[in-house]
């Protein structure tokens, strides 16, 4: 108490800002940091969950180089992401733009488009695996059977699987997006259109010119949160592919299923957890990437 007594106002508050501060930085340290730096050191060893570990070098990693089922589930994980990402922006916004001017039924529409979000991915999944069955079960293939189209296999199929789990996982975080980018709008000050209104200027300028320029912080979080979302993508392609997880030949396998059936199938930890590296190595790389291009000047 009498160092305490001793300290400047300034010191004094250093010390309460990191008495507050303690807590929070304990349990990141113990829930986030220890475990992220204890997989980096099994991804270097040969472990089985119930054997002692064994130092194995840089063995895990030149087998995962020499790894044809990782570099389809890479390529898989990559598609998700260059496919899901743009598309789920693209949607979201010109929802949000119009939504935003709709007056009537707005908050109840709002909510419809958000509830997906809030509703469980597992339950979303078996859901959509039921509109993806053959007739007379699935949803999609009566319809088409009404028309006289021939069925298609949606999820059996190499080429139809991966664009038919993505579909989901689009919707499921739509609403999300919306609502973050009808914040955006909201944001942009009034002023701006109405000094293009008496002006003269056209929708079309005032969207590329007003509207997407400031916009682009809104933009950019939505791209990054997106991109981690869909590079970490689990819960559909676990569900909808239960009986064949990963898909027909890994059609639709992402790296953290892989991960997933390594440790947990296999009992393979290393192997899993150099998995588990190469994984943070993309997220942080796109992350840092994406922020380097869509920054704000």
């Amino acid at each position: 108490m009498t160092l305490y007594r001793n300290l400047t106002i300034k010191q004094k508050q250093i010390v309460w800002a990191w008495s507050f501060l303690a807590l929070p930085v304990l349990f990141y340290g113990v829930i986030r940091f220890y475990p992220t730096g204890t997989a980096f050191v099994i991804s270097f060893q040969e472990w089985n969950l119930l054997g002692s570990r064994t130092w194995t070098g840089f063995d895990n990693y030149v087998t995962l180089w020499n790894d044809p089922v990782f570099w389809k589930v890479f390529k898989n994980t990559f598609a998700y992401l260059l496919i899901g990402t743009p598309v789920s922006l693209v949607l979201s916004f010109v929802i949000a733009y119009h939504l935003d001017k709709l007056r009537f039924m707005h908050n109840f529409l709002r909510m419809l488009y958000f509830l997906p979000f809030m509703t469980s991915a597992v339950a979303m999944a078996w859901v959509w695996r039921w509109f993806y069955q053959g007739v007379p079960i699935g949803l999609f293939n009566n319809i088409l059977a009404g028309f006289g189209i021939p069925q298609i296999e949606f999820l059996n199929s190499t080429t139809n699987a991966l664009p038919a789990v993505l579909a989901p996982a689009i919707w499921a975080g739509l609403g999300f997006q919306v609502i973050i980018f009808m914040a955006g709008l909201r944001a942009i000050p009034v002023s701006f259109y109405e000094a293009a209104k008496i002006d003269g200027v056209g929708w079309w300028t005032v969207l590329t010119q007003i509207t997407l320029p400031l916009l682009k912080p809104t933009m950019v979080f939505i791209v990054v949160f997106s991109s981690i979302g869909f590079l970490r993508i689990f819960d559909h392609v676990f569900n909808m592919t239960t009986n064949n997880p990963g898909g027909p030949l890994n059609s639709t396998k992402p790296l953290v299923l892989m991960i997933y059936d390594t440790a947990f199938n296999g009992f393979n930890m290393g192997y899993a957890a150099a998995q588990t590296v190469v994984l943070f190595t993309i997220l942080l790389i796109v992350s840092l990437v994406q922020l380097r291009l869509l920054r704000s000047e």
